[in-house]
């Protein structure tokens, strides 16, 4: 194991969910920090600044929500919840704490790996300048020169369209809530018109996927809120 591999600081308090992740994350060349409170993982997360926080929600001591509210006060970190709590409430909380992403238990070791790989992308873009160009599949997004490209082609949209993919963009391959892109585009008088934000969704779709009932750019989190695929 690489000594410059990726820190993984592991908040949870199961020992058989920390020892299934130990394994499968120090076989895959990620270093791991283990906690199994939330006051101890606040610690770790401000002495030994990791990469990635893996959060359990159901800890002894704070809850997880909490814990993700207290490191967003000071740390930039992304943070995936892993939790056996599948309620959308629970998924939202987190979110809107300030969560990157979430994984109900049971969950598979590709699954995981495949959104701390995105986690990590994104906080490398936000740690420079964001990258001027977005690429995806056939989705090209230019962000200086606000044009949007489907397979080669530019395709046309209102400036609120716009204004929506480029909020999906700066946070692409983060899980963000109903609530935090109509605050984000629309403002905070918006922020719990739903239906709003989903007759404008279905517009993007239309622009720029193959399928609109079938997107593989503009994910559903059913219930939470949109994903912009970016693998």
């Amino acid at each position: 194991m690489s000594d410059a591999g990726p820190l993984v600081l592991l908040v949870e308090d199961e020992s058989q969910m920390r020892r299934f992740l130990r394994v499968c994350l120090a076989g895959r060349g990620f270093r791991l920090v283990e906690s199994e409170t939330g006051q101890d993982g606040l610690v770790q997360a401000a002495t030994r600044n990791p990469d990635v926080v893996l959060l359990d929600l159901g800890l002894p001591d704070l809850d997880g929500v909490e814990v993700t509210r207290r490191l967003r006060e000071w740390s930039q970190a992304p943070v995936i919840v892993i939790s056996a709590r599948g309620q959308e409430a629970d998924k939202v909380a987190a979110l809107d704490a300030g969560a990157d992403d979430y994984l109900t238990k049971p969950f598979g070791v590709e699954e995981l790996q495949a959104r701390i790989r995105v986690a990590l992308r994104h906080r490398e873009r936000s740690a420079e300048h964001p990258e001027p160009v977005f690429e995806a599949g056939d989705l090209r997004v230019d962000l200086h020169r606000r044009q949007v490209y489907v397979g080669g082609t530019e395709v046309h949209l209102t400036p609120i369209e716009y204004k929506l993919l480029a909020t999906l963009v700066r946070y692409a391959g983060r899980v963000i809530t109903h609530r935090q892109l109509l605050t984000d585009v629309w403002g905070v008088a918006y922020a719990t018109q739903t239906q709003y934000l989903r007759v404008f969704m279905g517009q993007l779709r239309h622009k720029l996927e193959a399928d609109p009932a079938q997107p593989k750019h503009l994910l559903t989190e059913p219930g939470v809120g949109y994903r912009l695929r970016v693998e």
